[in-house]
């Protein structure tokens, strides 16, 4: 059986830099965040509540669940002990299985030596499983499923076994198939309205939208969508999986959506490629009602309203463009903030301080963290009234 126990140790994973926001989000849920550590956030969960977790976190990549924690010091006590933790709980009998190993600090520090050992042991109490040993994070089988994802950790000799709980990572709501350049993860952009207090009560435009994240996951959260309300998780499929709790869990976030958002959300993008991928994505989230899309170049850009959120993510040099253009883009963004957005909130993802300054605002930094290894700074300005 997989029925959690009362409450059991459990892990949501984020960008580096967004350990204060996932605590936030778990709180809201009723759920009791421990101390951060870098990378993720622990907390205590039964199933319902880390199946909350996975429903509506908008800021995590993964949930994980420990399930097992022991002391080896060599490949006879790993096998051994190994050999005791409940994996049948958590796979099916001719289930796959992806076993993701990490050593530091410790006298078993190779990574497929352990890997071996635990599939081994897996193998041995999970009838007929499969061990998925290839590198790619996706490999469906014939139905269409991710194999169960197992996370060993070595640290300083002890050895902590977690199952994976999301399955597909969960900035994959499933609404995003259409891309553009430099496309942004849909658990960042989340992070950013966060970060910023935006709620849906105040018009939001993003005049560089590329395949459209940021007005849609802005949508979402103006509408109350649970960001996993179109997907299902890993979790689901373990043997005695609390199904009719899951359902009663998803069938109340569903009933909290709102049927419209309240506030205006406009998004452009000079580039056509790019607004016909944003509008066939928020189609996909079912938000493109909710969502004024247009054709236009930066300079062209009309805000609604006297007061609102400019929120985008312009190329910053380490993907996209060449820095002359970029000092130019970031120039003219400057201008259409101080000459059309008077009273407005401006804020940016920004890697490159030097193109910051193109702005000519007085920024100040709202965030900092990682996006795909890239240090950046979520920086935002106030924009004067207008007198």
């Amino acid at each position: 059986m997989s029925r959690l126990p009362e409450a059991r140790e459990c892990w949501a994973v984020v960008a580096p830099g967004l350990e204060a926001l996932a605590a936030a989000e778990l709180r809201a849920l009723g759920l009791r965040p421990r101390a951060a550590e870098p990378g993720g956030v622990p907390f205590r969960a039964t199933a319902t509540g880390l199946f909350s977790a996975n429903l509506r976190l908008r800021t995590a990549s993964r949930v994980i669940a420990r399930i097992a924690a022991f002391e080896a010091t060599s490949f006879r006590d790993l096998e051994r002990l190994a050999r005791g933790v409940p994996w049948e709980a958590f796979v099916a009998g001719g289930g796959r299985v992806r076993v993701s190993v990490t050593c530091r600090k410790s006298r078993l520090y190779h990574s497929t030596g352990v890997a071996d050992r635990v599939a081994g042991a897996i193998e041995k109490r999970v009838s007929g499983a499969t061990i998925v040993r290839s590198a790619a994070e996706r490999d469906d089988d014939a139905a269409g499923e991710l194999a169960q994802r197992f996370l060993v950790r070595f640290d300083h000799d002890v050895c902590t076994i977690s199952a994976d709980s999301s399955g597909e990572l969960l900035h994959r709501r499933g609404y995003r198939l259409a891309t553009a350049k430099a496309p942004l993860r849909e658990t960042i952009a989340s992070a950013m309205l966060m970060a910023l207090g935006w709620e849906g009560t105040e018009p939001l435009m993003d005049p560089m939208c590329g395949a459209g994240t940021i007005p849609i996951e802005a949508a979402m959260v103006a509408r109350r969508i649970a960001p996993g309300l179109a997907r299902s998780f890993a979790m689901e499929h373990w043997p005695g999986a609390e199904r009719d709790s899951f359902a009663a869990l998803r069938s109340a976030a569903r009933a909290a959506v709102l049927p419209r958002t309240s506030v205006r959300i406009l998004a452009s993008d000079r580039d056509a490629g790019g607004v016909a991928a944003a509008r066939a994505n928020a189609e996909r989230a079912g938000v493109a009602a909710d969502i004024e899309f247009r054709e236009c170049a930066l300079s062209a850009v009309e805000p609604p309203g006297e007061r609102g959120l400019l929120l985008t993510n312009p190329p910053y040099g380490a993907r996209v463009g060449e820095k002359r253009a970029l000092r130019d883009l970031y120039a003219q963004l400057g201008n259409v903030a101080r000459r059309r957005c008077a009273g407005w909130t401006l804020s940016l993802l920004s890697a490159d301080r030097g193109l910051e300054a193109q702005l000519r605002l007085p920024l100040s930094e709202v965030l900092r963290f990682r996006n795909g290894g890239i240090p950046v700074r979520l920086v935002g300005a106030q924009l004067p009234e207008r007198t």
